[in-house]
């Protein structure tokens, strides 16, 4: 059974290796909140750690100049690499390179297609989206009916980029929680992507207003398309009040709004703890030791009614 080294374990690690570790880091892009508190926590966590150093790359949302980082981290001779992907889809290309130059990678935050057929020396750290979804859609049927619609209920799906696999597990998470008897009285009337976008998640929402759509409830893929369709109702002189809505990540801009009345649930997925996790094992499958190769960070739930706990996560 393999074991995971976590960070209880790295100062015993650091100490028997006491060797200089770099550890190359492609992250899909830079220009993304969520993104920016996981590449942080990477950085910040190598920094309390003697002799790691990290080369943190961003990959601007490009497949092919993720490629080219890879294949420059393997031709500088690092001892690891953690790769944020920018298309899940397109994930083998990645593993084959740093596989063949055997160097241990660590897919983080996103899901890689091949994640069940990586090689040993390779890894994956990560929320499980089965939970994120679900949480948030459970927590909106629950508002619906404490409303009074439990007799019937519509809602509007925001999706993320449809070629990573966290919008696709979210979005089927709320299909998979409205089969159920309990939440089988809410409809989606609309469901498309805007790309994990504030902007596009306003434009979105703009257009479905423009085309009278009616709905109860916005269940987004995360906080910044919510954000973005709090904007567009807000400008259409749509109440707060009554409308539900909902994303995931509890960013510190999604927080804001939920206190300020305007987001009603988010989901809390861990940020720093996948960047903490995924330095740990990278230096761990550096040092020869064994990582399950699923290495799941919860999610949580989090409400008005217990968000002072998350204000100073994410």
């Amino acid at each position: 059974m393999k074991k995971l080294l976590l960070a209880a374990g790295m100062a015993s690690l650091m100490s028997t290796t006491a060797m200089a570790e770099t550890i190359g880091v492609s992250m899909a892009l830079f220009d993304d909140n969520f993104l920016t508190v996981l590449r942080n926590g990477i950085q910040d966590y190598a920094d309390t750690l003697d002799g790691v150093d990290v080369q943190i790359e961003d990959a601007q949302n490009d497949v092919g100049r993720q490629l080219n980082q890879i294949q420059n981290f393997v031709a500088s001779g690092v001892d690891a690499i953690i790769v944020n992907p920018v298309d899940t889809d397109a994930t083998e290309a990645m593993t084959n390179l740093a596989a063949e130059a055997n160097i241990p990678l660590v897919y983080v935050n996103r899901q890689p297609i091949n994640v069940d057929n990586m090689p040993d020396f390779h890894a994956f750290v990560a929320s499980n989206e089965v939970e994120s979804g679900t949480l948030e859609t459970e927590e909106i049927c629950r508002l619906l009916k404490e409303q009074g619609k439990g007799d019937g209920a519509k809602i509007v799906v925001m999706m993320g980029e449809l070629s990573n696999q966290a919008a696709r597990q979210r979005t089927q998470d709320v299909h998979d929680v409205i089969a159920t008897d309990e939440c089988s009285f809410m409809e989606i009337v609309e469901e498309q992507t805007a790309n994990w976008s504030r902007i596009e998640g306003q434009d979105l929402m703009t257009n479905w207003l423009s085309a009278g759509i009616e709905f109860d409830a916005v269940v987004a893929n995360n906080d910044e398309m919510a954000i973005g369709a709090i904007q567009a109702m807000k400008a259409a002189g749509i109440s707060m009040d009554e409308m539900i809505v909902g994303g995931v990540d509890a960013t510190q801009d999604a927080l804001a709004a939920m206190q300020a009345g305007d987001l009603d649930v988010t989901v809390f997925q861990n940020a720093a703890g996948q960047g903490q996790g995924a330095v740990d094992a990278a230096l761990a499958l550096a040092a020869g030791e064994d990582v399950e190769q699923k290495v799941w960070v919860p999610f949580e739930l989090v409400t008005p009614e217990n968000i002072d706990q998350y204000l100073d996560k994410n």
